[in-house]
């Protein structure tokens, strides 16, 4: 193989965030399913419905799910991010965060992760958010990890 095939044979497959509207709800139901969670088609529905549900496609397939509010406290808050586990690894959550972190609209983003998952904990802090503090009793044993980060300019323009 030629060196010009063996660049086409790494390149990385094509993904892109979107919004999601509410004609999107089935498919985001299936994956929620898909990615071992379900039964929260009510939860993506009031999110969708307030403009905050994003998701990661790749070729033309969901491979991640996000959300961005902003009911805490007023400011930006990511209360999920998942990607597929067949896509984990590979730079999608990464591509997702850093694309939350530039549309936040307040001038903090905060997000949360349980104790237990070194991964996500890795991410906040490649992408420059910092541990904020700690919520105990949501999930047995398992305390939830507040991080931050501190959007310069207020993400694409503070909210009133």
């Amino acid at each position: 193989m030629g060196s010009y095939e063996a660049g086409l044979a790494k390149r990385s497959p094509m993904r892109s965030v979107r919004k999601v509207a509410l004609s999107d709800i089935s498919t985001i139901s299936a994956c929620d399913s898909e990615f071992g969670i379900g039964g929260r088609k009510e939860f993506f529905e009031r999110v969708i419905s307030r403009g905050g549900g994003y998701v990661l496609d790749q070729e033309r397939k969901v491979i991640g799910v996000a959300v961005l509010e902003y009911t805490f406290f007023e400011q930006g808050f990511i209360s999920l991010i998942y990607i597929s586990p067949t896509a984990r690894r590979s730079g999608a959550g990464e591509m997702v965060l850093r694309y939350l972190v530039s549309i936040c609209e307040t001038p903090k983003l905060f997000s949360s992760t349980n104790r237990s998952n070194r991964p996500m904990q890795a991410l906040f802090a490649k992408v420059g958010f910092e541990r904020s503090g700690m919520i105990h009793n949501l999930d047995p044993n398992d305390p939830e990890i507040v991080y931050y980060k501190v959007i310069k300019g207020g993400g694409i323009g503070i909210r009133p």
